[in-house]
C-alpha cells in the first residue's frame, strides 16, 4: 500500500510545509504546526460552478449602494453587527460549549423567518434534538427550515437549489469536504470548508452565520486565517456560574468593532438587558470604601462600571499586584505614577483591583477610577455619593481626556450621578442639569479636589 504524504500546516496563518519546525516560518508562532495529508492537485471549484472571472472594472465606475439592513429581531444582536445583518455577509460567531451560540442563533432565525427565506444546518445536533430545544424555548417554527448534514458538496447543492436569504451552518468545525482526505475539525478542512461558504455567500447574496469552536485559551479554534475570511467576528462572553451574556464585536466590516449586546439566559432562551450599567453596579446600602464608579465606552454605548480596590498590609517580600478585568501591567504603572506625583506610596501594600460584573475593561480612561479607589481603600475612607469618574493618566501625572465625553456625561446624569470628576479637556461647554462637574489636569490635583469634596 502506498504510504500517504503528508506536509505540515500552521495552525494560526496555514503556512505549508514539507518538513516540521518548533517555529512556523510565516507568523513565527511555536508549536502550531500540525500534520494534514497533501491533497490531491485540480480545482475545487469547477464542480460547482464557481470557477466564472471576475471583470476588471475602474473604482471609480462601481455603483456604490448601500446595504439594506436585514433586522434579526434581536435587539442587542442587531446593535453588536451594526444595525443587523448585510446581504451576502459572513458572519463567525464562537464562544464556550453552552454559553448560548446556538440557541441565540434559533431565535434570530425563528423570528427572521416569518419575513425571510432562512435555513439552518446543524452538524452537531440531529433535527429531533434542534426542534426539542425550539420547542423548549416556544419558538415558532412552522417556516424555519432544517438540514442535519456535515458534507460540505451536499449543503452547497443545498444552498444553490433553496437559495435562501440567511442560513446559518452550526458549526463549520463538524463540515467536511470530499475533495480532501483529513478528518473533519483540521486545518484543512477548516479553512477549505469556510473558503467555498465565503465565496458561495459572495456571489449568490446569501448572508451565512458561521458557528465556531474555541480553544481553552478562548481563542477561534482552526487557523487564524478563518478570521480573515469572513466580515464579522463575534465573541460570546460570560461565566458559566452567572446568567448574563456578552457578545462583542471583535471584527465589523460593516459596522463598529468592540460593540457590545448584553443578554440574560432565561427559560425561553436569551433575552437583552434594556439597561446593562445595572448589571455592572453594585447596590450597596451605604457607601464603603475601595468602591469608585466609572462610565467606560463600548463602541457606541457608554456603560457605568463599579471598578473596586482593596489595598491590605502586605506580610510577603514582595507585595502583590492582582487585578480582574483590568490589565495587570498599567496596575503597576498606576501606582508607580500615584506615588511619584501625588506623594501616596502603595509599595509595602498588596493591591486587588476587580470590575464588578465580569466585565473587561481595556480602555485607559479607567485609569483614573483604578487610582481613586486604591486611594480610598488606603485610606479607609469612602468615596463621595453620586462621584463618577473616568480619565486617562500619563506616566507624568497628567490627566488626558477620553473619547466621547460628552455621551459618558450624559449616560451618568441619566442614571442619577450628581458629581462628575474628568479630565480639563473633557469638560462640556454647557453645565449639565443636576450634575456638578470637576475638571482636573493632574492626578496630584484630583486627590486634591477630592479632598475638598469630602469636606
Amino acid at each position: 500500500m502506498a504510504k500517504v504524504r503528508t506536509n505540515y500546516t500552521c495552525g494560526e496563518c496555514g503556512h505549508t510545509t514539507s518538513k516540521w519546525a518548533g517555529q512556523c516560518a510565516g507568523c513565527s508562532q511555536w508549536n502550531s504546526l500540525l500534520e494534514t495529508p497533501v491533497e490531491k492537485k485540480g480545482s475545487r471549484f469547477s464542480a460547482h460552478g464557481l470557477t466564472e472571472q471576475a471583470p476588471v472594472q475602474r473604482l471609480s465606475e462601481i455603483a456604490v449602494v448601500d446595504a439594506q439592513r436585514i433586522i434579526t429581531g434581536v435587539s442587542e444582536f442587531d446593535r453588536v453587527l451594526g444595525g443587523g445583518l448585510v446581504p451576502g455577509g459572513v458572519v463567525l460567531i464562537g464562544g464556550d460549549p453552552g454559553i448560548g451560540k446556538s440557541t441565540l442563533l434559533l431565535q434570530a432565525l425563528a423570528s427572521l423567518a416569518r419575513v425571510q427565506k432562512v435555513l439552518y444546518v446543524s452538524g452537531e445536533e440531529s433535527g429531533a434534538q434542534v426542534a426539542l430545544r425550539a420547542r423548549r424555548l416556544a419558538l415558532p417554527t412552522q417556516d424555519l427550515q432544517l438540514q442535519a448534514e456535515i458534507q460540505l458538496e451536499k449543503i452547497q447543492a443545498t444552498l444553490l437549489e433553496y437559495k435562501p436569504q440567511i442560513a446559518v451552518i452550526d458549526s463549520i468545525q463538524t463540515l467536511y469536504s470530499d475533495t480532501l482526505t483529513s478528518a473533519p475539525g483540521s486545518v484543512a478542512q477548516v479553512r477549505e470548508c469556510a473558503a467555498r461558504l465565503t465565496r458561495i455567500a459572495k456571489q449568490a447574496g446569501i448572508t451565512i452565520i458561521m458557528v465556531g469552536h474555541v480553544t481553552k485559551e478562548g481563542a477561534l479554534a482552526g487557523p487564524r486565517v478563518l478570521e480573515h475570511m469572513v466580515d464579522t467576528v463575534l465573541y460570546f462572553e460570560g461565566d458559566p456560574h452567572s446568567r448574563f451574556r456578552l457578545v462583542r464585536a471583535f471584527k465589523n466590516r460593516f459596522g463598529a468593532v468592540n460593540e457590545i449586546g448584553v443578554f440574560a439566559m432565561t427559560e425561553t432562551g436569551l433575552k437583552g438587558v434594556s439597561n446593562p450599567s445595572a448589571l455592572f453596579l453594585s447596590s450597596h446600602e451605604k457607601q464603603i470604601a475601595g468602591s469608585c464608579v466609572m462610565v467606560t465606552q463600548e463602541g457606541m454605548r457608554p456603560l457605568l462600571v463599579e471598578v473596586q480596590a482593596l489595598v491590605d498590609t502586605s506580610h510577603l517580600t514582595n507585595a502583590r499586584r492582582l487585578s480582574v478585568g483590568l490589565e495587570h501591567n498599567r496596575l503597576a504603572m498606576l501606582l508607580a505614577v500615584l506615588h511619584r506625583h501625588a506623594g501616596i506610596a502603595a509599595y509595602d501594600q498588596d493591591v486587588f483591583i476587580n470590575a464588578v460584573g465580569g466585565v473587561r475593561i481595556s480602555e485607559p480612561a479607567a485609569d483614573l477610577p483604578v487610582l481613586l479607589a486604591i486611594y480610598s481603600s488606603l485610606r479607609n475612607k469612602p468615596l463621595p455619593k453620586g462621584l463618577v469618574v473616568f480619565g486617562e493618566v500619563g506616566l507624568t501625572g497628567e490627566i488626558r481626556p477620553a473619547p466621547r465625553g460628552q455621551d459618558r456625561l450624559r449616560e451618568a446624569a441619566k442614571l442619577g450621578f450628581s458629581i462628575a470628576m474628568i479630565p480639563k479637556s473633557n469638560r462640556p461647554k454647557q453645565n449639565l442639569e443636576g450634575m456638578r462637574v470637576v475638571a482636573v489636569e493632574r492626578i496630584d490635583e484630583a486627590i486634591r479636589k477630592l479632598k475638598e469634596l469630602d469636606g
